[in-house]
């Protein structure tokens, strides 16, 4: 029963409460209508409309949508400079989203491999152990599987052939980042040749107008520096994406490094076992 005249409690403040903001509301919008009146009989009708029509614009152009925004910008800042950026970008991010995929695919839970391979050792020795090697995606699986085929030739080839084909995968692993690092460092630099270019020609204008005009300068200037603009966007949205490769590069080259030492301390207890 407590809860309940506790609810009903509550709902009759929110109804009072909302009972006295739309009292309030009413009475601000009579005053509000009364001073619209009052300014409008005061105020010429020409200077009224004057108004409208720039609230209207404003509101207009309040409402144009971002793809438009950008399109606007795409054209003012010159097509075939902004071409070549929008290229960059399309490269840069097709780059980085196959290397995302393939390092994605490439990981590997190394501790359940490990494991999978010691009892397969136990169970069935060394074929075995490369079947479970060659079921499983993944560079670490395939440095175990060279590492294991090579375990008849003794512990110090198997480090051997181990570190080598982990600089193979390593490569594989890096692969296309070169390209992502050029269009990081190219974008701004389209830019930048597209900033002095439009300056130039923003300066041809006012040489040819023979008058030093303001809007003239200001357009041209503007123009010229929506190429910077959109390189230096270009170029920070790649680095984002090439920091997070990297990273993730660098995570899978330890654990191939750490799971390469387990395998050959796994190999060893198993020929002391033999």
């Amino acid at each position: 029963m407590k809860k309940f005249f506790a609810l009903v409690a509550i709902i009759g403040m929110l109804l009072g409460a909302n009972t006295v903001v739309y009292a309030q509301n009413e009475q601000d919008t009579t005053q509000n209508e009364t001073v619209d009146q009052t300014v409008q009989d005061s105020v010429p009708a020409t200077t009224v409309d004057e108004a409208t029509t720039e609230v209207k614009e404003g509101l207009q152009e309040g409402e144009v949508p971002m793809h438009q925004q950008i399109k606007k910008k795409f054209i003012e800042g010159g097509a075939s400079f902004m071409t070549t950026v929008l290229l960059a970008l399309i490269l840069g991010l097709a780059i980085a989203i196959e290397r995302i995929i393939y390092l994605n695919l490439a990981s590997t839970n190394t501790k359940k491999l490990l494991s999978n391979i010691e009892t397969a050792l136990d169970e069935g020795g060394i074929d075995a152990a490369k079947e479970v090697c060659r079921n499983t995606r993944g560079p670490v699986a395939s440095i175990f599987y060279q590492g294991l085929d090579r375990s008849d030739e003794g512990i110090d080839m198997v480090e051997k052939s181990v570190i080598a084909y982990g600089s193979v995968q390593m490569g594989l692993l890096e692969k296309g980042l070169s390209w992502l690092a050029l269009f990081i460092a190219l974008a701004p630099m389209l830019g930048f040749m597209g900033t002095v270019i439009g300056m130039i020609d923003a300066f041809d204008s006012i040489q040819a107008a023979g008058d030093i005009s303001p809007a003239l300068v200001a357009g041209g200037i503007k123009v010229a520096l929506i190429t910077t603009v959109s390189g230096l966007i270009v170029a920070i949205i790649l680095q984002i994406f090439y920091n997070y490769i990297v990273s993730k590069v660098d995570s899978i080259v330890n654990q191939m490094e750490d799971a390469s030492i387990s395998l050959i301390d796994i190999l060893v207890k198993y020929n002391t076992k033999k």
